[in-house]
């Protein structure tokens, strides 16, 4: 039996099958790296930076994986993803010829956040597990509708963070889940300060390399200019990251990393808040870049914790009635009372995994169970920096109902739960 046979036959058994937590190499090819036809068919969607420099080479060195065909819409991105991957390597500029392959078993989707949805839910229809960058999600309620589908449809997801792989911030939600700080109170978590607006730019020539359109995708239609996509070749930072038809700027790009740790922390990854308010800076309305700039949000959930969000520098505090605990990127953890910091997890209780995030994704997807942050999870840390950008827009304190994911009673916010349709042909 090859390995999709086996695999596939497992699923179907459901629950009647008890899963190991990871199948041995044996099971599924050989006892080292298995053999080319029994590895997993990896599909990269997106070549730009973030695929470059962080996604692909995970797939590349993995023992278990083999990367088949790699899609940008910049040709001489596609170009060099196709060089970098090497002998036997497919390059395909629209995502739905690369979906379209048997081969394909996963797909890693690096491209703008406006797209992330849109192909995530094809990909999943068409029977691929996806590993997808965050933030998932343009709105709450296109949130919704991916992890419903993932559910129904029994694939592998797994939102790309890495920050529940970062050392440091898995020691603090574990000391804080078990205790270690009293009864949590307050979360403060931070975000570097790093948009900035521009005025509007002149139209300009589209760049041969670019199909345009295909870019744009689900977004309005807008004229070309270099700072709205991203640098013609070169893997510079991307001027869309700070432009709202493409992405809601530093409040979900590095909030969504931050945030989950908090709600991670809270056992609340799976939930949200019932109350939230916040107040922020927008550039003017007409320039290119217009993204929020500087903000503060505070939320309480239904345990009584208050998590207050701001824009600063990347970390995570968690503050509890006999103490605080503070994770901050690129620095070491910190507590006090300091003794915490050598406190023992014991045997009876809250162990939170920990593993690399592409080898998180790989694993579930050979053992078919589920990964670290799926889509449920990804989902709900989104739509708490969405929910923070909401209450900034109305300008007032909001009730929101977790479980229903609404507002209650709130016309006006609820019609910020979904975005408007989307430009065919890529409807939900």
């Amino acid at each position: 039996m090859d390995r999709r046979a086996f695999l596939a036959r497992a699923a179907a058994a459901g629950a009647a099958l008890v899963w190991p937590r990871i199948v041995p190499a044996s099971v599924l090819g050989s006892r080292g790296a298995d053999a080319p036809s029994e590895r997993i068919g990896i599909g990269l969607i997106g070549a730009g930076r973030q695929a470059i420099g962080a996604n692909l080479q995970p797939f590349l060195r993995s023992p278990h994986t083999q990367v088949l065909a790699v899609c940008d819409v910049d040709a001489w991105r596609l170009e060099n993803a196709k060089k970098k991957v090497g002998q036997g390597c497919a390059a395909y500029q629209d995502f739905r010829e690369l979906l379209a392959r048997k081969d394909i078993d996963a797909v890693m989707i690096s491209t703008p956040d406006h797209w992330h949805v849109p192909m995530a839910l094809a990909a999943v229809d068409a029977g691929k597990d996806v590993s997808c960058e965050k933030p998932l999600t343009r709105a709450i309620g296109e949130g919704r509708i991916l992890s419903d589908r993932v559910r129904a449809k029994g694939r592998v997801f797994r939102t790309d963070s890495e920050f529940r792989s970062i050392a440091s911030f898995h020691r603090a939600c574990e000391l804080v889940r078990n205790g270690r700080i009293g009864e949590l109170r307050v979360i403060r978590t931070g975000v570097p300060k790093g948009d900035v607006s521009l005025a509007a730019q002149p139209e300009m020539p589209v760049p041969d390399d670019l199909d345009y359109d295909l870019w744009l995708g689900p977004a309005p239609r807008a004229p070309y200019t270099e700072k709205r996509v991203h640098p013609p070749k070169d893997y510079g930072r991307p001027g869309w990251m700070r432009n709202l038809d493409y992405c809601d700027g530093m409040v979900t790009n590095w909030g969504t990393h931050l945030n989950d740790i908090a709600q991670w922390g809270n056992a609340s990854d799976r939930t949200g808040p019932v109350e939230v308010e916040g107040r922020g800076t927008f550039p003017p309305a007409d320039g290119l870049w217009n993204v929020l700039l500087e903000f503060e949000v505070e939320y309480r959930y239904a345990n009584g914790v208050r998590l207050i969000y701001r824009t600063e520098k990347p970390y995570v505090r968690f503050e509890g009635s006999e103490g605080w605990i503070h994770a901050e990127y690129g620095a070491a953890l910190a507590a006090e009372p300091a003794s915490v910091l050598d406190s023992k997890i014991g045997p009876d209780e809250v162990h939170l995994p920990f593993r690399d995030e592409k080898e998180d994704f790989i694993q579930a997807i050979r053992t078919r169970g589920a990964t670290v942050e799926d889509a449920e999870v990804g989902h709900r840390t989104t739509s708490l920096c969405l929910l923070g950008l909401i209450a900034i827009r109305l300008g007032r304190k909001l009730r929101f109902d977790p479980e229903k994911e609404r507002f209650p009673g709130d016309e006006a916010a609820n019609k910020m739960i979904d975005r408007p349709p989307l430009r065919a042909p890529w409807r939900l």
